[in-house]
């Protein structure tokens, strides 16, 4: 069935949390080949060596320009752009009217008066809706992610990671570089042609993300990996890259604020039904009838430190009346060895067992979402993104729970798996729950393994 907007969708299934239970999608896809070798030394790759990770292609490019983009970005962001413009980039957090994320973008200056939105398409939608109602004098030019997108893409982005990235850099750059502050842009050279960069960092190591025109990606990828023979570098596949999010410690899709309130209403009508934000997935054990119980603030992600109250933007006064409140905290947790392998050891017996657990990324929706309880079975979070951590043995989950559980060493468990045997969505099997013990741990996990904590992992 066909429908104009996300809110008939809504309507028809009787709420969001129906609609999006009911999703037949699965977690979110990156076009890219499964595994180039395989996906745990990928994964070693950007702890113990270098990675490329090709970024061409599953994200959104939401190019706005015009002679107000500066005050409009600022106008939807929580954090500030008073230092912002050409040659800068920064996250890019918006929020809704109640203060609850709609999610978060990187934003990168490309001159006076353009930028470039770069991520998921939850905030770029958001965006072009405000850009088309707000009044302000700019217009969009959206380059679609490959999935819903039929023609070239406009660029390719590739990120080079790990220890011996700088050292592959500066032989693509023919040159040292000068190392910028974390997050800061700068230039690459390239096979004689010149390309601008955006600094980063993965596993205690810098390195960079860079792109350019989609014409030269195959003779710029061939470039790259000729020079890194020389370093052992690994091409990053689809598997290892989606267990990059918990590894690093962040939270890359909360379930946006949009699905409820009459504020939202004009923003759902405008919305298409086919949509990301309309087909998406909900999954996991925690189940709510009330959907903003799976909305976060910026508190509960580690963006509240980015909230800045020096410009007026959506949500500003929602987020002055809840700064003062007390918030949950972004943890990770490490799941016990021996109750993960429990849930492969019931594979291999008749019956319902159970919910099998992919490696190395073990959702199986857009937006997973499993409780998490104390010791005493009361319910104090929720967990979302899990993933096997190849070069520490270890099940990783980013969890989101009450302040008095978020201490290193607290001992909490995650229930796995849906209720009723499961849903009717096709990666779910039927199955039974099961209760996974968990240890709270801090985040970026590869910084922590790399300080030697390893908590909940067997002897």
């Amino acid at each position: 069935m066909q429908f104009p907007s996300l809110q008939a969708k809504i309507d028809h299934f009787g709420g969001a949390l129906q609609m999006m239970r009911n999703s037949q999608t699965g977690p979110y896809q990156f076009p890219i080949p499964a595994e180039f070798s395989n996906w745990r030394e990928e994964q070693r790759a950007w702890r113990e060596g270098v990675a490329l990770m090709d970024q061409s292609f599953h994200m959104t490019d939401l190019y706005v320009e015009g002679p107000d983009v500066m005050a409009f970005v600022s106008s939807l962001a929580v954090n500030t752009f008073s230092n912002f413009g050409d040659g800068k980039a920064k996250q890019f957090i918006a929020c809704a009217e109640n203060g609850f994320l709609i999610g978060d973008m990187i934003i990168f200056g490309l001159g006076e008066h353009l930028v470039n939105i770069v991520g998921r398409p939850t905030v770029a939608n958001w965006v072009e809706y405000q850009a088309a109602t707000s009044g302000f004098d700019v217009r969009c030019d959206r380059d679609e992610r490959t999935l819903q997108n039929a023609k070239p893409r406009k660029t390719f982005r590739f990120e080079l990671q790990g220890p011996k990235a700088w050292a592959l850099l500066e032989k693509l750059n023919g040159g040292p570089i000068d190392q910028p502050r974390f997050f800061q842009m700068g230039h690459l050279s390239v096979s004689g042609r010149t390309f601008r960069s955006l600094r980063h960092g993965m596993g205690g190591a810098p390195g960079l993300e860079f792109w350019g025109p989609w014409e030269l990606y195959d003779e710029i990828k061939g470039t790259i990996l000729e020079a890194g023979e020389e370093f052992g570098l690994r091409q990053v596949g689809a598997r290892a890259y989606s267990s990059a999010a918990v590894d690093s410690g962040w939270l890359p899709c909360p379930l946006p604020a949009i699905y409820s309130g009459e504020e939202m209403r004009a923003y759902r009508e405008w919305l298409p039904a086919t949509s990301f934000d309309a087909i998406a997935a909900l999954g996991g054990s925690f189940v709510s009838d009330a959907i903003e119980d799976y909305y976060f603030t910026p508190w509960e992600v580690d963006y509240g430190r980015l909230i800045r109250f020096d410009h007026d933007f959506v949500g500003r006064k929602a987020l002055e009346e809840k700064a003062s409140q007390k918030h949950r905290k972004k943890v990770s947790l490490v799941l016990d060895s021996e109750d993960a392998a429990k849930v492969y050891a019931s594979q291999m017996s008749p019956g319902q067992n159970a919910k099998a657990m992919e490696v190395p990324t073990a959702h199986y929706a857009a937006y997973p979402y499993d409780v998490v309880l104390d010791t005493h079975d009361n319910e104090v979070g929720v967990s979302t993104y899990t993933s096997f951590i190849a070069p520490d043995g270890a099940w990783v989950a980013l969890a989101v729970v009450d302040e008095e559980v978020a201490a290193k060493g607290s001992e909490l468990s995650v229930i796995w798996g849906e209720p009723a045997g499961g849903s009717n969505r096709p990666t779910v099997e039927r199955h039974v729950q099961t209760t996974l013990r968990a240890t709270v741990s801090g985040w970026p996990f590869s910084k922590v393994a790399q300080e030697g904590y390893r908590p909940g992992l067997a002897a």
